[in-house]
């Protein structure tokens, strides 16, 4: 029996100090765990029992444990997870597959060829982001790994109506829309978290696959699992969104990651009769 755990990173496992979402008081918050520090000053945490429960999930010989973002590999090589590395990790939403941290040229040429069929070349779509969006809240454009475009944006100054319209015009294109925090995410509708996700069941035989995720991005990994949860917060919550096969949890922040990576535990310890 093998079990692959594809876990979405940001806001689903680990959390900048502003997606934390504490509201506890200060002798019975949790204490956190430091795993990402960028120019010198600590980025993203989690729990130290999520932590201690992801060290001992990631060492049964039963289990594949796949970090799977949208970060680019450069972004997810910035974290630090306790216990060994894993084998795998998805990154770019799915358009790079790490093997024992090194890209897979098969993998990214397959991708790149399923892009050119199926979709609106990337330069357009990004040329429209920076035709359309207003200096006024716009911090940062880039392009992320010559796969899909991203705004850095003033959120609260962003008109709904913007992202209504990008949306429609994305979509008209097979390109999707994510909002996650300050972030604003133009990505080929064929770039998905699930397809790699497969792929790397079919490497090692998994017979189940688990996953969790907070975003829309994330939605088509929950589908694919066999089991999926995900966080009381996020696009997918402020939409209500769910499906069978996932369970929605009421936790939310820092806490939701604590959560989910017990329901990991507890999926595979329920798969191999502990």
């Amino acid at each position: 029996m093998t079990v692959l755990v594809a876990s979405d990173l940001d806001r689903t496992l680990i959390y900048s100090t502003a997606a934390l979402g504490l509201t506890m008081p200060d002798p019975v918050a949790p204490r956190l765990l430091c795993v990402e520090v960028h120019e010198s000053k600590p980025l993203s945490y989690m729990t130290e029992t999520a932590a201690a429960l992801l060290t001992g999930l990631a060492a049964d010989p039963a289990v594949v444990f796949v970090p799977t973002t949208t970060r680019t590999r450069k972004q997810y090589q910035r974290i630090r997870f306790p216990g060994r590395p894993a084998p795998y990790a998805i990154c770019a939403n799915g358009g790079q597959l790490l093997v024992d941290g090194v890209a897979d040229r098969d993998w990214r040429r397959r991708v790149a060829t399923r892009l050119a069929q199926e979709c609106a070349p990337l330069e357009e779509v990004h040329a429209h982001l920076l035709a359309t969006a207003d200096e006024a809240w716009l911090r940062k454009a880039r392009i992320a790994e010559d796969l899909f475009t991203y705004l850095v944006v003033e959120r609260a100054l962003v008109p709904d109506e913007w992202v209504k319209a990008l949306t429609e015009w994305a979509e008209a294109r097979g390109w999707t829309v994510s909002l996650q925090g300050r972030k604003i995410y133009a990505v080929p509708r064929p770039l998905t978290k699930s397809a790699a996700m497969r792929e790397v069941a079919d490497r090692t035989g998994a017979t189940t696959t688990l996953a969790a995720g907070d975003s829309l991005l994330d939605a088509d990994l929950l589908l694919a699992a066999d089991a999926a949860w995900r966080p009381g917060h996020g696009e997918l919550a402020d939409a209500a969104w769910t499906a069978p096969n996932v369970t929605a949890l009421a936790a939310a922040g820092v806490l939701a990651g604590e959560e989910i990576v017990r329901a990991f535990a507890a999926a595979v310890a329920a798969e191999s009769g502990r």
